[in-house]
């Protein structure tokens, strides 16, 4: 199983950016995949995620109307459309993965640093 997360950068507050996730090794059906982000000094907490059997979505209350998540079968890849970007949006986002009926994701790509400057 590899997941490789792609795409973070420094922009301006209000800007955009766009993370990948390529997946590999693995049958997406029965899986949920994740962004969780870790902030120097916070918990890892989970941004978003999508079933790539149903396309269900998770967004944490902090990013909802703002980042979007989404996957491209073709390519296997998950993508995290983050628009209107704050600065206490600046962290370290990983991507990861997790069977759809086990509550523990267990399968992690490496991360890709975010910065928002004001």
């Amino acid at each position: 199983v590899q997941l490789q997360a792609s795409g973070g950068g420094l922009v301006q507050a209000g800007g955009s950016l766009r993370l990948s996730c390529a997946a590999s090794g693995f049958t997406l059906d029965y899986y949920r995949i994740g962004w969780f982000r870790q902030a120097p000094g916070k918990e890892r907490e989970l941004v978003a995620d999508i079933s790539w059997s149903s396309g269900s979505t998770y967004y944490a209350e902090s990013v909802k109307g703002r980042f979007t998540i989404s996957r491209d079968n073709a390519k296997n890849t998950v993508y995290l459309q983050m628009n209107s970007l704050k600065p206490e949006d600046t962290a370290v986002y990983y991507c990861a993965a997790r069977l759809r009926y086990r509550p523990e994701y267990d399968h992690w790509g490496q991360g890709t640093q975010v910065t928002v400057s004001s």
